[in-house]
């Protein structure tokens, strides 16, 4: 869209929050740089350049803004939306991949060489994978400032940076302030950090409005798995599985934001949390785009009018949610749960948790690779399903991560015994983020469908839902919502 420099400068003058993320604004003048919603008034149109990340504008030698805080706007729904390598590179780098294993980390993750991510990179944002997580560092970097007591020192290595010296600079360049003035300059936060309880970060996730909150936490507690996710005032509560450690989270929603509070055994684990939070809540997603495709088709506008802003409640564990979606097969909700919470009971991890009731870590595929089917209170079909499933996940042949391939994956998960057309899109929906995901054999769709007069046969079901791509999966949460099931209500 940075090409597109008339329109970009119209949003820029109408101050379009929905636009944030997408682009962003560099004023030749001032040598600073302003996402479009930016309060201060705008610069003349000749004085304007676009870039498409915040890495793009600082190597070009731009600085953040002070007012707008560009660095912290939503993330690109595009990473979202697409599944070429440049999009999945960008997910990985969101994950802090190239902090832990480097470039050649993320390429080796991908299947491209190195010189090849860094020229796709370039091409399209300006910037190669050094810089984009060089400036996902620095924002890290202003977060802890800002929201935790901790020293400089540790900040430093908490948010990736292998020296201190290395920090300073960055924080310098980037902010055009020490990190010392950079947390005089937020008070309150301090007087709240104060008083806030030890070892915890509270920090909020902006989003894209509208966001309808029912469907998603409604449906993260409705299938929560006892031990591992809870529901507690007001908050959705769940453990964590880290590359460091692990931790706890609580998700609180508010008209204009998420409220975020992480427990962490190691703090090099903030950007990583960060990410997989905002992925399980769909918080990058474009919602305007998604729902005006959507009111196309004259007899879904009345949901999406009702409650606009619904988002696809996703996992923060790939493997997590495949293992889940094989227990949740041809079964209830509550038996699903029931089957997961034995799993845990027998294979997960304990944690403590000082603020509430989780106790235990999802167990990892190895841990579940060892397991005996006998033990498995499942039809011997299901067994054999779910022991392939872990079993290929445990040796690495097959891989769900923010990495995949939609395409592939799904041809991958095919090719297991007893993955049907329903559990390889839920698992294409929820674990691979695919917002074209769609399961027209669904019982719940079907019954939505026929009651709305759509067509409720799987194949003119699909075939009506052409005209909703590329967000079918949004439809999935609007026809869900048509029943009185507990995933569509957040408990009181």
């Amino acid at each position: 869209m940075h090409h597109d420099t008339e329109r970009c400068v119209r949003a820029v003058r109408s101050k379009d929050a929905r636009f944030d993320g997408w682009f962003y604004t560099a004023v030749l003048t001032t040598r600073i740089y302003c996402r479009p919603s930016c309060p201060v008034v705008p610069p003349k149109a000749e004085n304007m350049t676009f870039y498409p990340s915040a890495a793009a504008c600082q190597q070009a030698g731009f600085r953040a803004c002070k007012r707008c805080r560009p660095d912290s706007t939503p993330g690109s729904p595009e990473w979202n939306q697409r599944a070429d390598l440049v999009a999945r590179a960008m997910r990985l780098i969101a994950d802090g991949v190239v902090d832990r294993e480097g470039v050649p980390g993320l390429a080796a993750r991908l299947g491209y060489s190195a010189r090849q991510v860094e020229r796709q990179l370039l091409a399209e944002l300006g910037a190669g994978p050094l810089a984009l997580a060089r400036a996902q560092r620095a924002q890290t970097a202003r977060l802890l400032i800002e929201t935790t007591a901790l020293p400089m020192a540790d900040i430093a290595f908490s948010a990736g940076f292998s020296s201190i010296r290395t920090f300073n600079d960055t924080v310098r360049e980037v902010f055009a302030l020490a990190p010392g003035e950079l947390r005089a300059r937020a008070p309150k936060r301090l007087g709240e950090r104060a008083r806030a309880t030890p070892g915890v970060l509270s920090l909020r996730l902006p989003f894209r409005a509208p966001l309808n909150p029912d469907n998603l936490f409604g449906h993260l507690v409705a299938t929560g798995v006892p031990g591992v996710e809870e529901w507690r005032d007001g908050a959705y509560r769940r453990t964590l599985r880290l590359p460091y450690g692990h931790g706890v989270v609580a998700l609180t929603p508010h008209p204009d934001h998420i409220g975020c509070r992480l427990s962490l055994t190691d703090p090099r684990d903030l950007t990583n949390a960060i990410s997989r939070c905002r992925r399980l809540l769909d918080l990058d997603a474009d919602p305007v785009a998604v729902d005006d495709q959507l009111r196309g088709d004259p007899l879904l506008a009345p949901l999406v009018d009702k409650a606009p802003g619904r988002r696809v409640p996703r996992t923060v564990d790939e493997a997590e949610f495949a293992v889940r979606a094989v227990l949740g097969q041809q079964v209830s909700t509550a038996a699903a749960r029931t089957h997961a919470a034995r799993l845990v009971l027998a294979h997960g991890e304990r944690v403590e948790d000082p603020e509430g009731g989780l106790t235990h870590l999802f167990p990892a595929p190895r841990a579940l690779a060892a397991l005996d089917p006998e033990a498995l209170a499942l039809p011997r079909s299901r067994r054999t399903t779910l022991t392939t499933l872990v079993g290929h996940l445990a040796d690495g042949s097959l891989r769900l991560g923010a990495e995949s391939d939609w395409g592939e994956a799904r041809a991958r998960l095919t090719e297991l015994p007893g993955f049907g057309p329903w559990t390889v899109e839920a698992i294409a929906m929820r674990a691979l983020g695919d917002p074209d995901a769609f399961l027209p054999t669904d019982l719940g769709i079907r019954r939505s469908a026929r009651d709305l007069g759509l067509p409720h046969t799987p194949a003119a079901l699909t075939a009506r839902a052409a005209a909703w791509r590329p967000w079918r999966a949004y439809a999935v949460q609007y026809l869900w919502a048509t029943d009185d099931h507990p995933i569509n209500s957040i408990p009181a």
